[in-house]
């Protein structure tokens, strides 16, 4: 990581620029293609549309208020008549959910028994085995219609991701990346090569990637981790920004004799014209660099525009154990990440974290422990000049520094986003890279307006002076007459 080190402070903005290295086949090795809608012809995609329609009837999915259809974002659903704001508009029974009782229950589930295995990946497994089987798959109609791709940048080419370079997005995605690519490593040797006759066909890091990347875009937020499942029918509901609410649009209930049948229960978070698309919010605290990596879009909302600020105590401070100590009674630890919000105020931790982060010289007394209860209440104010000096310098540097990582200004990319017929990877990438540079403009702004206030700043001494009675509200020093 790039870091600069000032008065033994460890900060980071900005990751050294990562290798774009992308998974390759061995030479020889044939890549089964899984099925996806958009690879087919117009007619054929239409007739896997009508089998997908026709299988969630067979299952009782939904009550005809909303159909699958081809929308402008590849498919949705379309109100099939006018709906009221909190409708119902799918119930999905659990039979068609892929889960981990789903993994359990199938073919592979000795393979992957025991809940060893991480949620994600375990049904990763589950839909790569589905989609080897082809027609045989009970899925079959559902994995027909998944696209093989989205625009998340997991799926960029190398060219795609030079566009992001000197973001904290590229550096994120190569993580990502190399992460799906470990876990594969470890199931392509543990679980696939030892069960061909549950995986017969050839199982790449590709295949892996895509079903990470389609649980990554297509599960509900708050059904990850032990929870994760894929809900064919209602995750086809698209976001859109004009929804400002996340509301709970749906919720898992019992239907039938007795409650007995689990159901996944979709509504419809505002009012919908018949033939119009039902749309949701799905998360109003991502940023765009989050929506980019998971759905493979952004808004252009100035409060999706973030930077992530990355403050450390060095081992090498001679007051490292005092001052972690200190850190650790607030809250925090050696390693304190701040998200850096276009627009907003700097989070409220922040400056004192800073100051801690570069208290030394004769300010090093207010680490004694006799002030270990209240040493925070007084770094939530100036501490003295030379401390307030060092952070105002250590986060200019830093954010000169990280905007120097860029390849284009501010300017250039405003220019760029005016252009019609953008590429939805290259906007994204524009509009990543922008909101990231606005943001550090924002912080050095905020640090460079505070270097000039700094001879009017109140700081520490003055105001124990204060509390001791000893200095007037001017500033003077209080002196006794006998």
């Amino acid at each position: 990581m790039a870091a600069l080190h000032h008065h033994h402070v460890l900060l980071s903005l900005r990751p050294s620029p990562p290798r774009l290295r992308l998974p390759t086949r061995p030479p020889g090795q044939r890549h089964r293609l899984l099925p996806r809608a958009a690879a087919t012809t117009t007619t054929a995609a239409a007739s896997a549309l009508q089998d997908f329609r026709r299988w969630l009837s067979s299952y009782g999915a939904g009550e005809g208020k909303a159909v699958p259809a081809a929308v402008p974002e590849g498919l949705g659903l379309v109100a099939a008549r006018d709906l009221p704001r909190g409708e119902v508009v799918a119930e999905v029974p659990k039979k068609l959910w892929m889960d981990a009782d789903a993994v359990a229950a199938s073919d592979i589930g000795r393979a992957v028994g025991g809940g060893e295995l991480r949620p994600w990946v375990a049904v990763a497994l589950l839909l790569l085995r589905e989609a080897a089987r082809g027609a045989d798959s009970p899925w079959a109609p559902y994995l027909a219609i998944l696209p093989r791709q989205t625009d998340s940048t997991i799926f960029w080419s190398e060219d795609e991701l030079l566009e992001i370079q000197g973001t904290q997005l590229l550096s994120t995605t190569m993580s990502v990346k190399d992460y799906v690519q470990s876990e594969f490593e470890s199931v392509e040797a543990e679980i696939i090569s030892t069960n061909k006759d549950l995986f017969p066909g050839t199982i790449t890091s590709e295949d892996f990637l895509w079903a990470f990347g389609i649980l990554r875009s297509r599960v509900f937020p708050e059904l990850r981790g032990d929870k994760l499942a894929l809900i064919p029918f209602a995750d086809l509901v698209n976001h859109s920004p004009d929804i400002t609410s996340e509301g709970s649009c749906w919720e898992i209930k019992g239907k039938g004799l007795f409650g007995r049948e689990v159901m996944f229960s979709l509504r419809t978070p505002v009012d919908v014209k018949s033939g119009e698309q039902i749309f949701i919010q799905y998360d109003l605290d991502k940023s765009n660099a989050e929506l980019a990596l998971d759905y493979g879009f952004i808004e252009s909302n100035p409060s999706r525009d973030s930077y992530t600020v990355t403050l450390e105590i060095s081992e090498s401070d001679p007051f490292y154990g005092d001052k972690l100590d200190i850190a650790e009674l607030n809250g925090l630890g050696e390693t304190a990440y701040f998200d850096i919000v276009l627009d907003e105020p700097l989070p409220p931790q922040m400056l004192p974290y800073l100051r801690l982060l570069c208290i030394g010289g004769t300010d090093a007394f207010l680490l004694e422990a006799l002030f270990r209860n209240a040493v925070w209440g007084h770094l939530e104010l100036p501490v003295s000049p030379d401390n307030e000096e060092s952070i105002c310098q250590v986060i200019r540097e830093a954010c000169k520094s990280a905007l120097a990582g860029y390849h284009t200004t501010i300017e250039e990319d405003e220019e760029l986003l005016k252009g019609e017929n953008l590429q939805p990877r290259l906007k994204i990438a524009i509009g990543v890279r922008a909101g990231e540079k606005k943001v550090l403009q924002q912080i050095d702004d905020v640090f460079k307006q505070r270097e000039e206030e700094l001879d009017g700043l109140e700081y520490y001494q003055e105001r124990r002076l204060k509390d001791l009675g000893l200095v007037g509200d001017n500033g003077d020093i209080i002196f006794w007459e006998s």
